[in-house]
């Protein structure tokens, strides 16, 4: 199943959660690309989140990432997942503290890399290959955030008690 169509406990969609998490943590914009299933998903996006289709999707996280970036009106994007159950908005506003055009960094998890991430625009055009986007971010020298104490670090491939 599509990481997109899953829920919480308590029946809130992961992708609602996830734009409310972008939202307080400073974004004023959101992008939400959906690939697999994406008719699927669609209702479970919050209306105040611009939908985007990664038609390529089968073909890897960086169609996704180019997908989102095309339609990113912002000078800054913070890319996350739709499965890191902890996040934090401070997380988030962690990481968007300071960021502008020129901007590479990650969040870090006890000294594990992780989301979100933030890339500015300058940087954009090198997301362009095929390139997994770790590779490119560590080809950049993505500057290392500390967020271990703000939550958000296991995603659900290291926690899969909560895909429901």
């Amino acid at each position: 199943m599509p990481k997109a169509l899953a829920r919480a406990s308590d029946g809130r969609p992961w992708c609602a959660r996830a734009v409310d998490t972008l939202v307080e943590g400073g974004c004023d914009e959101v992008v939400v690309v959906l690939g697999a299933m994406a008719e699927t998903a669609l209702h479970l996006v919050p209306a105040h989140a611009e939908v985007v289709l990664a038609r390529d999707w089968a073909d890897g996280p960086a169609a996704s990432l180019r997908a989102g970036l095309a339609a990113c009106g912002a000078e800054v994007a913070v890319v996350t997942l739709v499965d890191l159950p902890d996040l934090t908005p401070r997380s988030v506003a962690r990481l968007l503290a300071g960021a502008d055009v020129t901007t590479v960094a990650r969040a870090t998890y006890g000294g594990r890399p992780g989301h979100p991430v933030v890339i500015g625009r300058q940087h954009w055009p090198v997301f362009t290959d095929d390139r997994r986007p770790g590779e490119v971010l560590a080809a950049l020298g993505a500057a290392s955030v500390d967020c271990s104490a703000l939550g958000g670090g296991d995603d659900i491939d290291h926690r899969p008690r909560d895909l429901l």
